[in-house]
C-alpha cells in the first residue's frame, strides 16, 4: 500500500514547518508531504495583517494541491487561534466543497488533540505580541479551554519566529505547565516539536506542538492511523485516544449514562489502567480521568471481570462484587455496567458506564456497550 499524500498550505515566510514535517515523517513510510505557499509575513491585530488570511488565496492554493491527488489538505497556520476558530471551520468546509478532499488546520488540530486527551486547562507558549496572545486565550475559552499564558516573546514578524532558540521555547513550555492538563506551542514557525517531545516525560503532561499536531491530524484524516514513535505522545497515541473518546461519547449518549470511561494497559502507548484512556461526561458530572489513587486491577469488580470475562451489570451496589467506596462517596456513582475488552486472550482493559442514581440497565444499554467494545478493539488493533 502506497503512503498517503498530505497537502499543506504554508505561510510564505515560514521556514520551520517543512523541515520539521519531513523530519517527523522520515523513515516511517506513513506519508509524503506536499506544500503550497500563501502570502503571510506579519502577525498582528489590524486589518492589514488580517487580510493575509483571506480565504481566496488559500482556496486557490488548495486547488493546486488537489492537482497532486493529495488525500488531505491542511492549513498549516494558527491564524484561527486569534481570528476565531469558526474562520478555520468555514475554510475547511470551503476547501472540501471545492476539492472533495478532507481538510483541517493547525488550530483545529490542537483543539482535537485537547479533546482526545480530555484537556480543559491548557498552558500556552507563543512567540507573538501580548495582544495576539490574549486574543488566543479568549478564542480558546469559547472552545471550553481555560488557558494560562507563559510570557509571550513579543515578536510580530513571521519569519523571525523560526529564529527563536529551542531553549527559549522549552523555557516557555515549562513556565506554562503549572496546574494545567497540557501545554501547546501555538505557532507553526517555531521549532517546538523537539522541545515538546523532550519535556513531556519530565512534566508528566502532554505537550502539543503546532507542527506535530497538524501532521497528526492530517494523517488521521487521511486514514493513516498514525502511531509514530520518538516524537511525543500525540503522534504515538493521539489517534487511539481520539477513537476511544469517540466511542465513549457515543456510548454515553446511547445509554443516557452520567459517565463512561475506558481503562487499558498498553505501555507502548503510555497507557495504564490506573488512569483512564478516555472519559465522556454528562453536564455537571465530576471527572475521574486523572485520579490514580486506586490500584484498579485489585478492585473487587475488576477481579470479577477478569474471572468471568463478561459484562458486570450492577443496577445498585447492595450485592457483591462491591465497588470501591470512593466511587460512591467521592464520585457519586450508584449503578454501573462494566465490560471487559480482551486482546490476545488477555483482559487488556475494560469499559465502565456510570449512573449517579440506581437504575435498571436495559438490553439496549448492553447492546450499546457491546458496540463500544467492538469499536475500541478495532482502534486497539489499528494502533498496532
Amino acid at each position: 500500500m502506497s503512503p498517503v499524500r498530505i497537502g499543506m498550505l504554508t505561510p510564505s515566510s515560514n521556514t520551520c514547518l517543512e523541515p520539521v514535517t519531513y523530519d517527523l515523517l522520515h523513515g516511517t513510510g506513513a506519508a509524503t508531504a506536499h506544500f503550497a505557499r500563501v502570502p503571510v509575513t506579519r502577525i498582528a491585530l489590524d486589518s492589514g495583517a488580517d487580510a493575509q488570511f483571506d480565504p481566496a488565496p488559500m482556496l486557490a492554493a488548495a486547488l493546486q494541491l488537489a492537482d497532486a491527488k493529495v488525500d488531505v489538505i491542511a492549513w498549516n497556520g494558527t491564524s484561527g487561534s486569534w481570528l476565531g476558530v469558526d474562520r478555520d471551520r468555514a475554510l475547511c468546509e470551503s476547501i472540501t466543497a471545492e476539492t472533495g478532499i478532507p481538510a483541517t488546520t493547525s488550530t483545529l488540530a490542537l483543539l482535537d488533540a485537547c479533546a482526545a486527551y480530555g484537556v480543559t486547562r491548557l498552558g500556552l507558549a507563543v512567540p507573538y505580541t501580548r495582544d495576539v496572545a490574549e486574543r488566543i486565550v479568549q478564542a480558546y475559552a469559547k472552545e471550553g479551554l481555560a488557558c494560562t499564558l507563559a510570557e509571550p516573546l513579543g515578536i510580530s514578524e513571521n519569519e523571525a519566529f523560526a529564529r527563536v532558540p529551542e531553549a527559549d521555547v522549552a523555557r516557555q513550555v515549562e513556565a506554562a505547565a503549572e496546574d494545567t492538563h497540557a501545554v501547546a506551542v501555538v505557532c507553526t514557525n517555531v521549532y517546538g516539536a523537539r522541545p515538546a517531545a523532550d519535556l513531556e516525560p519530565a512534566l508528566d503532561i502532554p505537550v502539543f506542538d503546532s507542527v506535530a499536531a497538524t501532521l497528526w491530524k492530517a494523517l488521521d484524516l487521511a486514514g493513516a492511523h498514525p502511531a509514530l514513535r520518538g516524537h511525543g505522545g500525540l503522534l504515538r497515541s493521539g489517534s487511539l485516544r481520539a477513537r476511544v473518546q469517540e466511542a465513549l461519547a457515543t456510548l454515553r449518549t446511547a445509554t443516557g449514562a452520567d459517565r463512561t470511561t475506558f481503562r487499558v494497559d498498553l505501555p507502548e502507548h503510555g497507557l495504564a489502567v490506573d488512569l483512564t484512556a478516555g472519559e465522556a461526561l454528562g453536564d455537571g458530572i465530576r471527572s475521574i480521568r486523572r485520579d490514580a489513587s486506586l490500584d484498579q486491577r485489585r478492585l473487587n469488580t475488576v477481579r470479577w471481570l477478569e474471572q468471568h470475562r463478561r459484562p458486570l451489570v450492577q443496577p445498585h451496589f447492595r450485592g457483591d462484587p462491591q465497588p470501591p467506596q470512593a466511587l460512591v462517596d467521592v464520585y457519586g456513582v450508584n449503578a454501573q455496567l462494566l465490560a471487559p475488552v480482551e486482546r490476545d486472550g488477555a483482559m487488556a482493559g475494560w469499559i465502565s458506564v456510570h449512573s449517579m442514581t440506581e437504575r435498571d440497565w436495559s438490553d439496549r444499554d448492553s447492546t450499546a456497550v457491546a458496540d463500544a467494545v467492538a469499536r475500541i478493539r478495532a482502534a486497539l488493533d489499528a494502533a498496532h
